[in-house]
């Protein structure tokens, strides 16, 4: 081997970093330094807290090897750490193996610092969290597994067994957030994200009652099952600017994904490959931005609760929503009602209610706003829209049906009706 060439591998590898064997022993000495045990009896808090603070004066992932972690308190995670568990997938509760993080801190009030606080350019990778304390007889408030504030931090192949507030965003500023791979159980929310100014991410989310139904973690799906669909609001968004969803579901819910106005202001986005079953409401919009919200491929069923619908505009809405290729099916009251102001459009759907007996209602009411429906097939007979007198203006167009598509039109000439399969 020439001299030259000797030189190109040295300089590569110095560009590549220490092996990663190294890396795995420079944090089991830090581990060792500052007394980590991680045998789910003592409590690791401070230890680990001190192991990431030295870590930090040059950044670097800080390697959990597989154990239980006892954390009694919050964890700050410094700008430019990162924490690495065993696993680079997300798991089932059972075995309870791995790199898994104990938590007890803040039981009962939800305003306690989160289990997780990442800051700038830091990130929790390949762990599994379980509170286990918290008891399906008797579930109690915990505050965020993780909160994440600053530029570009990540959460990513990990596993929540039982938490009550999952992850969130803010209140302090946060940009190019990034939660991807994150599978469990969240019991009161799952996701809240605010004041993000530039594009955050969320991928590969799902959210279950099946994750805290093994015995190994003192589960059971039944009264899980019930918590949730009474209690969870499984994404919510507040201000974020260019959010983008793909592939995430829940089941059950009260609220599949919500969309709100904070004091830092309300959301626009992409959302593809999306569901919500087992549903009160799958989808609420309170407020959004003008521009207001893609939804591509989405999929929603609504069948708990007294009144359940998929997708409900609400009157103080004046944004945008589109809605193309989406599903709606399940013993629902009603498909779509939108009572706000803004724009709705449904294009290349399939809308209809299994619920017997029917509700009577129409699967798309609206009372307000301007609608589009075009290219949409009707499932189930009785009234497939209803036009009410505050529309503004509404198009239909295309639609096709099992019993023709039923047209209610309070609207009058503010409506064009065309090309629609008769009803017979």
């Amino acid at each position: 081997m020439n001299a030259v060439v000797v030189l190109a591998l040295a300089g590569a590898l110095m560009l590549a970093g220490p092996h990663p064997a190294c890396r795995a022993g420079e944090s089991s000495g830090l581990l060792q330094k500052h007394g980590v045990r991680g045998d789910g009896v003592t409590d690791d808090t401070k230890a680990l807290q001190a192991a990431m603070e030295e870590l930090a004066e040059r950044g670097g992932t800080l390697r959990l090897p597989a154990g239980r972690y006892l954390v009694a308190g919050s964890l700050q995670v410094p700008a430019g750490v990162a924490i690495q568990g065993e696993y680079d997938f997300p798991r089932w509760s059972s075995p309870l193996s791995g790199t898994v993080i104990l938590a007890t801190g803040g039981r009962g009030d939800e305003e306690a610092p989160p289990l997780f606080d990442l800051g700038h350019s830091s990130a929790v990778r390949g762990i599994t969290i379980y509170y286990p304390e918290q008891k399906t007889s008797d579930i109690r408030p915990y505050p965020w597994t993780f909160r994440l504030q600053g530029h570009d931090n990540t959460v990513e192949n990990v596993t929540l067994i039982n938490s009550y507030n999952g992850i969130r965003t803010g209140p302090a500023n946060n940009v190019r957030h990034r939660i991807k791979s994150v599978y469990g159980c969240v019991l009161r929310r799952g996701i809240f994200v605010d004041f993000c100014t530039d594009i955050g991410r969320i991928e590969n989310v799902q959210f279950h009652c099946h994750w805290w139904s093994a015995p190994e973690v003192e589960g059971s799906w039944e009264p899980v099952f019930q918590y949730m669909w009474r209690n969870l609001e499984a994404f919510i968004f507040g201000r974020t600017d260019w959010e983008y969803v793909t592939n995430t579901f829940v089941f059950p819910v009260k609220t599949g994904y919500r969309f709100i106005a904070t004091p830092h202001g309300a959301a626009n986005g992409q959302f593809c490959g999306i569901g919500s079953d087992a549903s009160q409401r799958c989808l609420v919009v309170e407020s959004i931005q003008p521009m207001g919200l893609l939804i591509t491929n989405g999929q929603f069923v609504s069948f708990t609760g007294d009144d359940p619908v998929q997708v409900v505009i609400e009157e103080s809405s004046a944004g945008s929503v589109r809605l193309v290729n989406c599903a709606f099916w399940g013993p629902s009251n009603q498909n779509v009602v939108m009572k706000g102001q803004g724009f709705l459009s449904l294009n290349d759907c399939y809308l209809g209610s299994d619920r017997q007996p029917p509700s009577g209602r129409p699967l798309v009411e609206a009372s307000g706003g301007r609608l589009q429906v075009r290219g949409c097939s009707f499932s189930s007979g009785g009234t497939s829209i209803a036009l009410r007198d505050g529309v503004k203006h509404a198009i239909i167009s295309e639609n096709n049906g099992v019993e023709g598509v039923r047209v209610i039109n309070e609207a009058g000439s503010r409506a064009i009706l065309v090309n629609n399969e008769p009803a017979p």
